[in-house]
């Protein structure tokens, strides 16, 4: 661990979710097959379409509702129906299809399993902490075990914005009753992150899996999620 700024005394603590409590990556090959394999299913037409074509038709409705990008499921599910339009399905059809193949994506997206250690110390932190969570994905903390854990969480789009914009930070900190500054902020991206949680006044924990270069310096710099384990010896 880093000290790169002096912390102020902390109230809560904030956790991004993709990649900060768990590796992601598997989590969405999964449901990028699942979703593959419903349109195979109930849009035969769409077979020999791999996950490149339909994130070209995300990449496509991104540059005419730029604001869609805020919003991932619904950039998602809009992306699907504009694919299937577009290999020549009546609009009626593609948002039924769009729906089916998007909830076989969001059950696998959802299906998340926390290690025990990063369980424990979650418990071992909402002992001392609130804890929230601020993502810009639609993992839920519910279905991953961690609802008793957390007040709750807040997530692009619905709730704001994404990171790095402020949103969901002030809207957390507004929720709470808690300045922003006794906000600290733990997530594995520099630019959501850390850039986020100081754009909105928080304090920035960056959780660095490859030791990256140092830009606009987090208060921390963690190369484990386990190092947070030092703030109950600090509280």
């Amino acid at each position: 661990m880093q000290l790169f700024k002096a912390l102020q005394p902390i109230s809560v603590l904030s956790f991004d979710l993709d990649d900060t409590l768990y590796d992601n990556k598997p989590v969405i090959a999964a449901a990028e097959a699942a979703m593959l394999h419903s349109l195979a299913q109930h849009a035969p037409l769409t077979r020999g379409y791999d996950s490149d074509f339909w994130w070209q038709q995300r990449r496509l409705l991104a540059k005419a509702t730029p604001e869609i990008r805020h919003d991932l499921g619904r950039w998602r599910l809009l992306g699907i129906e504009a694919g299937l339009v577009s290999l020549g399905l009546s609009q009626c059809e593609a948002g039924e299809i769009a729906e089916l193949a998007y909830t076989a994506f969001w059950q696998e997206r959802t299906n998340i399993k926390i290690k025990p250690e990063v369980k424990a110390l979650l418990t071992a932190l909402a002992s001392r902490y609130q804890l929230i969570a601020i993502t810009n994905g639609n993992a839920c903390i519910q279905k991953m075990g961690l609802g008793d854990l957390f007040e709750f969480s807040l997530q692009a789009g619905p709730d704001g914005r994404m990171k790095p914009y402020a949103d969901l930070f002030l809207t957390a900190a507004s929720r709470l009753q808690a300045a922003p500054q006794h906000i600290l902020h733990i997530g594995d991206s520099h630019r959501a992150d850390v850039m986020g949680a100081l754009n909105a006044g928080c304090q920035a924990a960056w959780l660095d899996h490859l030791q990256q270069p140092v830009t606009i310096l987090p208060h921390l710099r963690l190369t484990e999620l386990a190092q947070l384990a030092a703030l109950l010896d600090a509280s």
